[in-house]
């Protein structure tokens, strides 16, 4: 493993100049050739630069893809280190009066973050001075992490990669080195600069001499324009029921007010531009709330500590828009837009109820949200139906972004974007009671440092469709189907549709192996729904492309059955197209690859290696190019390597 990770350290990450030019801004998606990922992800207003391709004092750091590095959770594997006093300078593609920075600055050496300056000046002149944050950032140690850097270990009694033992079970007792599994190490903010720039003005930023900060790493540059304030005149605003837009004085109260009138009147509640301080839930039914737009309307607070916990558990409370419990007969008919929601979530407590848009909420629209800072972004609690989320940015979590979770049916996740969660970036999870009938299609998730891209767990008629996903760094890949988590089986069709992963196939620490940019998983029981994977594109595979597994105690217990795989296209892959570690089958037809690092099919069934050939079974159903799948390896011929070596693909190119 270390040695397969040591040369993707030194292979290169995208597909670009070798040496950018200051007069030309390198514009990509997700790292990417833009071209390569055409008709898929999120249609965003924002423009995407990264980092290393711009002109710099500072040093280019990466690529590696080994977790708890700086490289391995910066888009494209790649980013920029300044020291104080050194720049990184940006050439705007197109006209913007507002910038998002993706960085990094160090912890402080117990935890709890430190600031530092960032200035930044357009065309040589100073225009703002960012003050960046590591106070959301820099988690540590085993699941559910801690953020003290000083810690030992969580789970003494879990087995452990770095020893390959259990350490409350080992004597002597190993050394276990501290910080322990550093992680999470981004953060973004957004700045308006004031007035529109032109294309070709150049954005530069420096980490000044003096900076708190030993090193400033700089990700990316997304660059906007912003449009002016929506105003809303027949509504009621909400300043006239004692709103307080500039954040000194709490507005909770003023918002419950409004909402309360707005429906009393039929009204839309509208919040203009400006900052509010809301410290708790504010509980929507049967209402329209709009902001002015996400960069001018913002609701912010504080996470504040109950007196004592909450049925549910929770121990805390924090800003966000909640439908009624479910167990109440739900919300319906809310219609949120044109607003950000930034929290105050340090650390991840599973039991609390701290994320932006929280219970249950059918026959609603959450539409232009910009969420941050929470603990998961969009967290349903069904059963629910009809919830059509689009156009929304989802950033630093330190959860999921967004999940279905329990019994909702009926709804659409579109044109959203997510980046640097702590957990599944976009995830339906049938817990209980199984979701039906949902899309999730058009979304762009970056950069998961916990978990996968898109996860399905269970549940009847899902698809998944259009959407690019990239740079999972842990414990998950890019698309998931997993029979998990006490998920309800999986029923009826399970689609997988045109989507795209780069840089996914990554290292999964328990089982020491590596996983695929796509995998499906039989934990809880056998996968027998129709799985149908087609038109998707795998790039820049760190090992697999495809792997179906089970996990090692239940793989005599549990298959997978009958996966059908058409008209894809895998581009690189430091492993196999396909590793097989569980029982079942799976049919392929056009699916293309090159660029493979090892044998295309690494089939270890289940593992007791019969005369009969291996207990997973593949079907050629033609036009499988590239030589991967040749006809010694059908239908089940045991090709088994347990961890190949791996060899690292060249960067994805145009078909």
């Amino acid at each position: 493993l270390a040695t397969g990770l040591a040369v993707l350290a030194a292979a290169p990450a995208v597909a670009g100049p070798s040496a950018p030019d200051a007069a030309r801004p390198v514009v990509t998606r997700a790292a990417l050739d833009a071209a390569l990922v055409a008709g898929r992800g999120a249609d965003v207003d924002f423009v995407e630069q990264e980092a290393e391709n711009a002109r710099t004092t500072g040093e280019v750091i990466g690529p590696d893809r080994s977790a708890y590095t700086l490289p391995a959770e910066a888009s494209g594997r790649r980013a920029v280190r300044l020291t104080p006093g050194e720049y990184v300078e940006f050439v705007l593609p197109s006209a913007a009066n507002g910038i998002t920075v993706r960085y990094s600055i160090p912890d402080a050496p117990s935890g709890g973050g430190i600031t530092a300056p960032l200035r930044v000046a357009v065309n040589g002149t100073h225009v703002r001075t960012m003050t960046l944050t590591s106070q959301y950032s820099w988690l540590y140690n085993q699941y559910p992490f801690t953020n003290d850097p000083r810690a030992g270990l969580l789970h003494p009694d879990w087995w452990i990669t770095e020893c390959q033992c259990v350490p409350s079970a080992t004597t002597p007792y190993p050394s276990i080195s501290t910080p322990f599994r550093p992680t999470h190490f981004y953060d973004e903010q957004r700045l308006m600069l004031g007035r529109t720039y032109r294309a070709g003005d150049r954005i530069r930023l420096t980490a000044p001499a003096g900076s708190a900060a030993a090193w400033t790493v700089i990700d990316l540059l997304d660059s906007e324009l912003v449009a002016p304030p929506r105003i809303r005149l027949l509504a009621a605003n909400v300043l006239a029921f004692g709103a307080d837009p500039t954040g000194r004085r709490d507005s909770a109260d003023a918002l419950d007010r409004a909402i309360a009138f707005a429906r009393r009147t039929h009204l839309k509640v509208y919040i203009p531009p400006g900052t509010y301080q809301v410290n708790r839930h504010i509980i929507v039914d049967d209402v329209t709330v709009e902001g002015a737009g996400n960069w001018h309307t913002i609701i912010k607070g504080r996470e504040v500590a109950l007196p004592t916990p909450a049925p549910d558990g929770s121990v805390h409370t924090g800003v966000g828009f909640y439908g009624r419990d479910a167990a109440d007969g739900g919300s319906r008919n809310v219609h949120l837009s044109g607003f950000a929601i930034e929290g105050d979530v340090r650390e991840r407590i599973d039991t609390d109820q701290v994320n932006a848009i929280g219970g249950a909420m059918s026959d609603s629209t959450i539409d232009g949200l910009h969420l941050r800072h929470t603990k998961a972004g969009l967290w349903f609690d069904g059963p629910m139906r009809n919830v059509r989320v689009t156009n929304t940015i989802v950033v630093d979590q330190i959860a999921d972004a967004l999940n279905f979770h329990t019994g909702v049916t009926d709804s659409l996740v579109a044109h959203t974007f997510v980046r640097n969660t702590g957990d599944d970036g976009l995830a339906m999870w049938s817990e209980k009671t199984a979701n039906a009938r949902n899309t999730f299609d058009h979304n762009t998730v970056q950069s998961p440092t916990l978990a996968n891209g898109i996860a399905i767990y269970g549940g009847t008629d899902t698809t998944v469709s259009h959407n690019l996903v990239a740079d999972p760094v842990r414990e998950g890949s890019g698309l998931h189907a997993g029979s998990r988590f006490g998920a309800e089986p999986f029923t009826g069709h399970l689609r997988f549709t045109d989507n795209t992963t780069a840089r996914a196939g990554t290292y999964e620490l328990n089982w020491n192996i590596g996983l695929g940019a796509i995998w499906v998983f039989a934990l809880d029981g056998s996968i027998d729904a129709a799985i149908e994977v087609t038109g998707d594109a795998y790039l820049d595979n760190t090992y697999n492309a495809i792997m179906l597994v089970s996990d090692w105690p239940v793989k005599d217990l549990y298959s997978i059955t009958d996966v059908r795989f058409r008209d894809v296209r895998v581009d690189g892959t430091g492993t196999s197209v396909v590793s097989a570690r569980a029982a079942g089958s799976a049919s392929f037809a056009n699916v293309d690859a090159r660029n493979v690092g090892a044998v295309g099919v690494n089939n270890c069934g289940s593992f007791h290696f019969t005369p009969a050939g291996s207990e997973f079974r593949l079907t050629d159903l033609g036009g499988n190019d590239g030589g991967w799948l040749a006809p010694w390896l059908l239908p089940n011929t045991i090709t088994c390597d347990d961890r190949p070596p791996v060899s690292p693909p060249p960067p994805p190119s145009r078909w």
